[in-house]
């Protein structure tokens, strides 16, 4: 497997990026460490596609640095392809060829030769369990393949970095599975991925480090845990009497603070408390409520999620449909 060695293998500095009026990238800060998933988060228009095509030489930056597996994006765009594979938001294959036949070409395009191309179109079919299917016309392939057979494509020349453009944008959950694991064997094998997702839950599944983008420059970066530590969680205690609301709010204070007023649902008996999930413990928080003489009918820690931390930070709602909220631990 593969462990990340801390080098930087994207190395983006003060970067612009301007379409007209519309000013893409304004001052891009961004370093990718070797041997991990990578994420890039932010809302639409926010420059996440630019970024991705800074990064592997098909837009020039109008301003800053960028470098790619030690070469400079500007001055050595050549050495910097041979370095990457790009797999954008549309699958680039001919429907009416076969999967093997699509891998051979994509072979021959990057000058692999013919016996090397076809043997490494046939290496990765294999490898990445596209074999039963090789031979059928890609337009007979699901969602899901289509995506995966995209995906290795960019794998033709087994590239250093590889760059992810919403890669599960349409997928049923099964198809996102399978290009979640097909990712995760790329980064076991050595390869570094830069991933640019709408999908919150993916990024916490994939991603080891996360960089949030908004209005052309990075806002907020740093693991999923570091970035949901930001706004913290929440404690939810369900009452059997809504008069007690107030008074295990007054208890339980000493444990949460007072600096952020508790939110109370009275219909609902719920009180729910901003809190350090990894300071707050349950069995203390049954505890202070027993001796007060509070019974609760339920309490519960939630970890935030990074579709609240997206909010917090942006100001604005994801693509993705509201994430479940996960207890972290409950009691009833």
């Amino acid at each position: 497997m593969s462990t990340p060695t801390g080098d930087a293998v994207v190395v983006a500095e003060g970067v612009h990026k301007r379409f007209g009026t519309t000013h893409a990238l304004s001052g891009l800060d961004l370093t990718v460490p070797e041997g991990m998933v990578y994420g890039l988060l932010g809302p639409n228009g926010a420059g996440k596609s630019t970024t991705v095509r800074v990064l592997a030489t098909l837009t020039r930056p109008d301003k800053g640095r960028v470098t790619v597996a030690g070469h400079d994006v500007v001055r050595e765009p050549h050495a910097v392809r041979t370095k990457i594979g790009l797999a954008g938001q549309h699958a680039a294959l001919d429907e009416e060829l076969t999967g093997r036949e699509n891998l051979r070409i994509f072979g021959r395009l990057f000058r692999l030769g013919g016996a090397r191309a076809r043997a490494r179109a046939d290496e990765l079919l294999e490898q990445f369990n596209l074999a039963h299917a090789a031979d059928r016309p890609v337009k007979t392939y699901s969602g899901g393949m289509r995506r995966r057979l995209d995906l290795i494509s960019s794998l033709i020349v087994s590239p250093k970095v590889l760059f992810l453009d919403e890669p599960t944008t349409g997928l049923d959950p099964r198809s996102r599975n399978e290009i979640w694991s097909t990712v995760r064997r790329l980064v076991d094998e050595g390869t570094t991925v830069l991933l640019t997702t709408q999908y919150l839950d993916e990024a916490d599944q994939l991603a080891e480090n996360i960089a949030v983008i908004d209005h052309g420059r990075v806002i907020a970066s740093g693991t999923p845990h570091e970035l949901k530590a930001r706004i913290g969680g929440r404690l939810d205690i369900v009452l059997t009497e809504a008069t007690e609301l107030s008074r295990a709010a007054t208890v339980l204070e000493p444990l949460t603070g007072a600096e952020i007023e508790p939110d109370v649902d009275p219909e609902r008996k719920l009180l729910s408390l901003p809190v350090d999930t990894d300071r707050v413990a349950l069995p203390d928080v049954v505890r202070q409520l027993d001796q007060a003489g509070v019974k609760p009918i339920d309490v519960g820690l939630r970890q935030p999620t990074l579709d609240e931390v997206f909010l917090s930070l942006t100001g604005k709602p994801t693509a993705q449909s509201e994430v479940p909220r996960q207890r972290k631990e409950g009691v009833a």
